[in-house]
């Protein structure tokens, strides 16, 4: 039976925003289980379809940051190579999109979102597919907190986690990320 039709209860270390989702740090998730998982629906209450690596989830208070850290010159244009990689378990270096400074809504929104009572959840994956041609599933990292940052468009963060990434899966995104 399909995991998104059968319920579940939420798994201890469930990342919970305005109520418990059913989304677990350190879990796999496809990125349609997640927007299912924040109910993020477009027209027709369809779910939607994401084309960027950031989303805010207004209605759980929370940005969701999507992130590939291999990432190929076949799938991803010079503009959207960022340099996303971990520096530590816990401290993790992200970059925004190129419209993004601090002066923008979104900017601000990644500075300030602590002392706004909004969430940031990191969702990584090492690379788009994996080794039977499919779509990669993220590992949800969880809840972030910003710590600084240098420059604008893009704005490069360093994100503190909640909790450590396991150490196998610190190596691995260290190997990926380059």
């Amino acid at each position: 039976m399909d995991a998104l039709r059968r319920p579940r209860p939420p798994p201890p270390h469930a990342h919970r925003a305005n109520g418990t989702l059913p989304i677990a740090t350190h879990a796999h998730y496809s990125l349609f289980e997640i927007i299912a998982a924040y109910g993020l629906t477009g027209g027709k209450n369809q779910l939607l379809q994401l084309q960027t690596g950031a989303h805010w989830a207004q209605a759980h208070h929370t940005e969701l940051l999507f992130i590939t850290l291999e990432k190929s010159d076949s799938e991803y244009s010079p503009t959207t190579r960022y340099e996303d990689y971990p520096i530590s378990p816990t401290l993790f270096h992200w970059e925004s999109q190129n419209t993004v400074s601090p002066e923008t809504e979104k900017g601000r929104r990644y500075l300030t979102h602590a002392e706004r009572g909004e969430n940031v959840v990191l969702f990584v994956r090492e690379r788009k597919k994996g080794p039977r041609d499919e779509t990669a599933p993220y590992v949800c990292l969880g809840n972030a907190t910003y710590v600084h940052h240098e420059s604008e468009r893009p704005m490069r963060i360093v994100w503190k986690l909640e909790r450590a990434m396991p150490a196998r899966l610190f190596q691995q995104s260290k190997v990926a990320a380059g």
